[in-house]
């Protein structure tokens, strides 16, 4: 049994190694494919505290066969190249899947971000993206960052505002980044965007009564037992869009400090409020304390969503893992070992390139918003509701002449009358891009008695729209 510590890019090259050993690809082109085409290393100095602390950081591309490439950037004192080449890879694939028009790019900064306060965080910032900038690993056209683990809103901004000052001339400079705050060219709808995506991968599943079936699930999501690992903004977005709105009972939430459980379920608003407060689950008072919280991955559910960080799930836990559906919100949470001992269990698994795409389809997007230079809906939203007006008022006109007298719920009124603002644009188009994605994978994953798992189909979906692009350039 292969060690706990596989490591991420050893995973996903694993996977992708698997799925295109089920393709006929032209010579070569698997290889092409596989590999990250550069990665840049960038160390620098910043006056911090009366010394120069000297930072490292990372930005990888990994395909252009599309450009801009896209991708996140995170803050961590993990951060390494290989952890950065393996999530540029698994951003091509995921851009191709749910048929954003982007290649895969990912970047990180070796840096504790609670180390440091929000001045010293803004010099470090600005910093790093004047040494993206000079190399063009930040530009509108060819690699556009985003937030990722230890960056959010604020840090977008300042990357913004950088490249704004090193480019002037650049019209289409907020385009430079996805994530920002809605004041500073943000969308909205992008901070909730990967936690509503996983949301509504869920109900996409649970529409399937066949793919249900093959996790042992019917029924809906109401009712359904949840465990959450991780609640930080993925998170705690899938556990209170899940909780609040399909009436699902999040069991238990772990996080660094341990874990909470409620077979009741646990109320997430209050829970976050307190570790916010706190720093941590410790001395919740909606649910029992677990010291050892990763323990808690075990305990027996309906639905695990791991949504923290890389290989939570390996080969030593993984044959006592105890779900019938695991969906990763995070980026590698299950290692390629696991991935096949769970496999073999039944436990099926809806593959992180597609359950967190929520944040590149919404950060596209914000980026064609930047680009056009007006809000969603702008252009349309009044025309809708006059068109919508007219209707109602000849339904009660023709209600009137003809003395049927019959009246329409004030309710539908008040929503058919309204036309849709950026945020329910914004919604119905990623949950339109996850609907089409899963129809995608579920195609090839039927279809092919080859392909045992969601994952792989994922891969082979993925692979051949990125082949097909390649073999349009003439290659």
């Amino acid at each position: 049994m292969a060690s706990t510590h596989t490591s991420f890019r050893d995973s996903v090259e694993r996977m992708y190694t698997h799925a295109a050993g089920l393709m006929t690809l032209p010579p070569g082109l698997e290889e092409k494919i596989r590999v990250c085409n550069s990665t840049y290393t960038v160390r620098f100095g910043v006056r911090l505290r009366g010394e120069i602390h000297t930072f490292t950081g990372y930005r990888s591309v990994h395909s252009e066969h599309m450009e801009p490439v896209k991708g996140g950037i995170r803050y961590s004192l993990d951060v390494n190249q290989d952890e950065v080449e393996a999530l540029a890879a698994l951003m091509s694939y995921k851009c191709a899947l749910v048929e954003v028009p982007f290649g895969g790019s990912k970047g990180g900064l070796k840096i504790d971000p609670r180390a440091w306060n929000e001045d010293e965080l803004e010099r470090v910032t600005r910093r790093f993206t004047y040494e993206l900038s000079r190399r063009n690993l930040i530009s509108p056209s060819q690699n556009v960052p985003a937030p990722d683990m230890g960056t959010g809103e604020r840090e977008m901004a300042w990357m913004a505002d950088a490249y704004k000052r090193l480019h002037p001339d650049d019209i289409n400079a907020k385009a430079c980044v996805t994530g920002k705050p809605r004041s500073a060219g943000g969308i909205d709808g992008r901070v909730e965007a990967t936690g509503r995506g996983v949301q509504y991968a869920l109900r996409e599943f649970f529409r399937h009564d066949d793919v249900m079936k093959r996790a042992g699930l019917e029924g809906t999501l109401a009712g359904k037992r949840v465990i959450v690992q991780g609640l930080g903004n993925v998170g705690y977005h899938a556990a209170q869009f899940l909780s609040a709105e399909d009436k699902a009972l999040v069991t238990c939430v772990i996080e660094r400090d341990g874990a909470i459980t409620n077979p009741q379920g646990i109320n997430i608003d209050a829970l976050r409020g307190h570790i916010i407060s706190t720093g941590g689950v410790r001395g919740f008072a909606g649910g029992d304390y677990h010291e050892e919280g990763l323990a808690r991955l075990e305990d027996e559910c309906d639905i695990l969503i791991p949504a923290a960080v890389e290989s939570v799930i390996h080969a030593k836990n993984a044959d006592r893992i105890n779900c019938k559906l695991i969906i990763e919100a995070a980026n590698g949470p299950v290692t390629a070992d696991a991935d096949e001992i769970l496999k073999r269990k039944g436990i099926v698994i809806i593959p992180d390139m597609y359950a967190n795409a929520g944040g590149v389809t919404v950060s596209y997007f914000e980026w064609v918003k930047n680009l056009s230079q007006i809000s969603l809906g702008r252009l349309e939203r009044r025309h809708e509701e006059a068109r919508a007006r007219m209707l109602i008022e000849e339904l009660e006109r023709i209600s009137a002449d003809t003395g049927t007298n019959f009246t329409l719920a004030k309710g539908f009124k008040d929503q058919f009358l309204v036309g849709a603002d950026e945020l329910e644009l914004v919604r119905s188009g990623l949950d339109d891009t996850m609907r089409e994605a899963f129809g995608k994978m579920k195609e090839v994953w039927m279809a092919n008695p080859r392909v045992d798992d969601m994952r792989t189909a994922a891969y082979v979906v993925a692979i051949r729209r990125i082949s097909n692009v390649y073999g349009s350039l003439g290659l």
